[in-house]
């Protein structure tokens, strides 16, 4: 009877893995996100094949960079040669039929750790300086369009950034990558552990200028509507769990798929949580996706993803 009047349901079909890339020959297991690892591009796609047969059709990359390749404007972003366009094509080599999504941002690349082109003044102040910005994550999803990305995901938030990617791709030919925009992502404190797996966090100043508000749900209805007219194929909110109320909203005033970004802080919490004895972990994680589901989000970004597969399993073959 509780089954058949459940409202929501969980499934690995809902699930995208984000994964880490970085350059060399070895996997470094993540300390501050337990279960993670910084993959090496010779193994990424082994470990794609093996997450493939349990269901996750989606991954997201996101490249670790060397001090030594990053600058001030974050060109290693498009360098075709880069980490991320090899591990694509390592990917798509190995498991055609994965969809491979892409982090479009500059803070992995440049030196100061900012999801923008930083311009500083004579008088020690800086701006993040939006437009300069758009035209070189242009540049970044057009390099991972023509390694074979399937979908592109500007995480940066600038303002009209989905316009430009959108004409660019369509201008080569790209017509069938779609945008998953980061709509909605919020200054949040739940940052820190991915920032320490990246090493991407800002060397100065704080993301405020350009992130969202976590006071403001109004803010994210408007910046969704920006992004609807924009060309955007799908929606994010960020964080997931802290913000259920801005996924419900979008959900119910767009008509785009909804993605929902379960974070690093909120993984490392129930993790840990979970490591003191405090939590059972298997039920607390499944729970706290399924009420990202429940609040209207269409996928989920979780670190979690290859766990939940394997617990979704073994509920499917005791059912």
């Amino acid at each position: 009877m509780r089954g058949l009047m459940r409202e929501t349901s969980l499934s690995v079909a809902h699930l995208i893995y984000p994964m880490f890339v970085q350059e060399g020959e070895q996997n470094t297991p993540i300390e501050s996100l337990p279960g993670c690892t910084r993959w090496c591009v010779a193994d990424i796609a082994a470990e794609c094949e093996r997450l493939y047969k349990l269901g996750i059709a989606c991954v997201d990359l996101f490249a670790v960079v060397p001090e030594a390749k990053k600058d001030a404007q974050g060109s290693e972003a498009w360098n075709p040669q880069g980490v991320v366009p090899r591990a694509i094509g390592a990917i798509k080599a190995a498991v055609p039929g994965m969809l491979v999504m892409t982090d479009v941002a500059l803070d992995p690349f440049n030196t100061y750790g900012q999801d923008g082109i930083v311009k500083e003044y004579a008088d020690g102040s800086y701006e993040i300086v939006n437009d300069e910005t758009v035209q070189a994550l242009c540049r970044q999803a057009l390099c991972h369009a023509r390694a074979g990305a399937d979908i592109i995901s500007p995480s940066d938030m600038m303002d009209g950034r989905v316009a430009a990617i959108r004409a660019a791709l369509d201008a080569e030919g790209f017509t069938a990558v779609s945008i998953l925009s980061y709509t909605a992502k919020y200054a949040s404190a739940f940052y820190g552990p991915f920032r320490g797996a990246l090493g991407s966090a800002p060397k100065f100043g704080d993301k405020k200028t350009y992130q969202m508000d976590p006071a403001n749900r109004r803010e994210a209805l408007r910046e969704a509507m920006a992004d609807v007219a924009e060309g955007a194929d799908m929606l994010m909110v960020k964080p997931a769990t802290m913000y259920l109320d801005v996924i419900a909203a979008l959900k119910e005033n767009t008509h785009l798929p909804i993605a929902a970004y379960h974070v690093s802080g909120e993984y490392l919490m129930i993790k840990a949580a979970a490591a003191s004895g405090w939590l059972d972990e298997r039920s607390c994680m499944l729970e706290s996706l399924l009420s990202i589901r429940r609040a209207g989000a269409d996928m989920i970004l979780t670190y979690a993803a290859p766990q939940v597969a394997e617990w979704l399993a073994e509920n499917s073959a005791l059912n």
